[in-house]
């Protein structure tokens, strides 16, 4: 139990120093290029906490472009941070329960609605 107690204790000190991106930080038509260890996404920031997803996972069921919720990003348990779409090192869990590999980078593009 003790060692439990002090995983969740470094999970909680490492979250302040993620390089992450917060789900309030983003704006309808931001456009989020997430790579994992396996695969790439881009996500698509919609209205009401819904995303348009493609690569990854869905690319390979076919899916893609997928309207869909991000539930968080987890350290690979069962912890997961829902305030943000990614962080470099944790994995990105969608509303469907797919989880991804670990994430290696994350690149913002802000939607411009001025032109």
């Amino acid at each position: 139990m003790k060692r439990f107690g002090h995983s969740l204790e470094k999970i909680v000190e490492s979250a302040g120093n993620l390089k992450q991106v917060r789900k309030a930080d983003l704006r309808f038509g931001d456009l989020v290029l997430i790579t994992t260890r396996n695969s790439v996404y881009s996500v698509r920031v919609l209205d009401n906490g819904l995303y348009l997803v493609s690569g990854g996972w869905f690319d390979l069921n076919g899916l893609s472009p997928m309207k869909i919720r991000i539930t968080g990003c987890t350290w690979g348990g069962s912890i997961i941070k829902v305030d943000i779409v990614a962080a470099v090192g944790l994995h990105l869990e969608f509303g469907n329960r797919v989880v991804t590999t670990p994430i290696k980078k994350v690149c913002v593009i802000r939607y411009d609605n001025q032109n």
